[in-house]
This record gives C-alpha cells, sequence and structure tokens, in this order.
C-alpha cells in the first residue's frame, strides 16, 4: 500500500463524489500532500483514496464539519441543492472561512442560491465545473471554468492547478457553470457530426481509419474528433463522461438558452437524438455511443 504523506501547511480538503472524474481528481491532491476527508454514496469507490491516506466518512455534512475546504463533483442538479442546501449539509456544518467548490456541471440559478446560502454563514463558494473527460481527470489536465469572487478563485487556485491545466476566472457566481454550459453546447454538435460523419464513411464502404487518420489534422479535426473516434472504431463505448449526465447538461443549456430568448436548433437536434439513445438503454454508456444510432455492427 502507497500511503502520501500530508503537508500539515495545507488546507484538510473534503472531497465529495469519487466517480469516473472525482476519483482521479482527489487522487492527484492526495498525491500532492493534501490531507483529504471523503464521502461517495458507494462507499467502495473511495477504497483506492483510503489506500493513499483518505479518512472516509459518513455523510457530507460530516465532511464539511471536518474540512477547511470542501470539493464535490456529483450527478445531477437535485444532488448538489441535496448535499449543499440539505439540513445538516455542507452549507449547515461547513466551518466559519471555510471554502465549497461544486466542480459538478450543474444550474448557475443554483450556484448563486449555494453561493448566497454559504457566503450568509461566513463561508467562501466557488462554482467549477471542468472539461476534458476522464482522461484530462487521470492526467491532471482538465480545464476548470470558475465562478466565484475574486478572493475565493485565488485560494482555490492551488487545488485547481493539481487538477487542471487551463484555469480560468469568469466572473461571479454562476459564471462556470454558464461558460461550461457554451463548452457543452459546442460538444453537442461536434459530437453529432463525429458520430454521423463516420457512419457515412463507413456505409460508404469507405476504411473507418483511413477517414480518422486523413481528417484528424484538417478542418474535421477537434478534440471529440481526436478522443473519441478511436473508441468508436474499437468498439469501446464505455463511459468516459456518461450519456445520461450529457443528457442533463444540455437540458441545462436549452433551459438556460431560453431564459436568454434563444433558439439553438443544433442542440435541440443533438438533445433529441441522445435521448433516443437512451431510450434504447444506452443511458450509462458513454457519449460516442451516439454512433450505435446509425450503425449496430
Amino acid at each position: 500500500m502507497t500511503t502520501c504523506s500530508s503537508d500539515r501547511n495545507k488546507p484538510t480538503v473534503g472531497f465529495i463524489g469519487t466517480g469516473v472524474m472525482g476519483a482521479s481528481m482527489a487522487g492527484h491532491l492526495a498525491d500532492a500532500g493534501y490531507a483529504l476527508n471523503v464521502y461517495n454514496r458507494t462507499a467502495s469507490k473511495c477504497e483506492p483514496l483510503v489506500k493513499k491516506g483518505a479518512r472516509l466518512l459518513g455523510s457530507p455534512g460530516e465532511v464539511a464539519s471536518e474540512s477547511d475546504v470542501v470539493i464535490t463533483i456529483v450527478g445531477f442538479p437535485k444532488d448538489v441543492e441535496q448535499i449543499y442546501l440539505d439540513p445538516g449539509g455542507i452549507v449547515e456544518r461547513a466551518k466559519p472561512g471555510a471554502l465549497v467548490i461544486d466542480m459538478t456541471t450543474s444550474s448557475p440559478e443554483l450556484a448563486v442560491r449555494i453561493s448566497d446560502a454559504a457566503r450568509a454563514r461566513g463561508v467562501g463558494a466557488c462554482d467549477a465545473p471542468v472539461t476534458g473527460g476522464d482522461r484530462g481527470a487521470r492526467e491532471g489536465t482538465l480545464s476548470i471554468l470558475v465562478g466565484g469572487s475574486e478572493e475565493d478563485f485565488n485560494l482555490a487556485l492551488p487545488l485547481f492547478q493539481v487538477m487542471g491545466r487551463n484555469i480560468v476566472h469568469f466572473g461571479p457566481s454562476g459564471s462556470g457553470q454558464r461558460a461550461k454550459l457554451a463548452n457543452q453546447i459546442i460538444i453537442a454538435g461536434t459530437m453529432l457530426g463525429v458520430c454521423e460523419g463516420m457512419a457515412f464513411a463507413k456505409k460508404s464502404g469507405l476504411d473507418p481509419q483511413k477517414i480518422f487518420e486523413c481528417l484528424e489534422g484538417g478542418a474535421a479535426g477537434s478534440w471529440s474528433f481526436t478522443n473519441y473516434t478511436p473508441r468508436i472504431l474499437g468498439g469501446d463505448f464505455k463511459p468516459g463522461f456518461f450519456v445520461k449526465h450529457f443528457i442533463k447538461d444540455m437540458r441545462l443549456a436549452c433551459q438556460s438558452a431560453g431564459d436568454l430568448g434563444l433558439e439553438l436548433e443544433g442542440l435541440e437536434t443533438a438533445l433529441r437524438q441522445y435521448l433516443k439513445l437512451e431510450e434504447e438503454g444506452f443511458s450509462e454508456d458513454g457519449t460516442q455511443a451516439l454512433y450505435k444510432l446509425y450503425c449496430r455492427d
């Protein structure tokens, strides 16, 4: 067993949500010498972190009461609202002067509510969703999109620098979530194009591998094309990012666009296709599984 010793000069970090993304992100913090308190609804997912020296606690509220900084990355806005704002949750039990950071892709309006509730108790708050997928989480190269005060951003920055590479403060609370929704709108159209283009190539009798190698460096190239096309060609539909979570993000983006008076037809088309995929039972697959709507073999 390898145990990472903690640095007493660093804040104790509570980390809630050790799934596909969170496990790697928390692991980088442990490796960097931060003492960790961890919680996950499925406790067994915390075992690798416990082997690194993390303490497994029994609830989000307990993590908050024992930590100087609390980081969360969970599934859906309802989960975020519950762990932060329910009685006995993070906001109620956080130490005065602590900092809470939600890295889930969630609602901008909820981020503002959490920030207001936290500040009323003398607790700082940032919304800091990430992009870069499971690979970015493993390699510590995530892009981190941050909303919150300048002071809270600066306090959080050393932690962000352990988990990511491209870290941008966009403005007050909710700004990080809005920036992430812009990202998801772009990805929605890109994933649609990747899957449809590769399906077209295959049905045309072209060699999909040659298409990938030829187009990757041209105008069709993108992060999604480079990272997901090899998985598609290899029949690998394991989640780097779940279909069910992408649907959640697109719904949030549609709602926010509607609030701004924007009609985003490309986003709405992508959402309809992913809902079809979900109806066929693929919600636990990765987003590249959209290809299955077009090619079954």
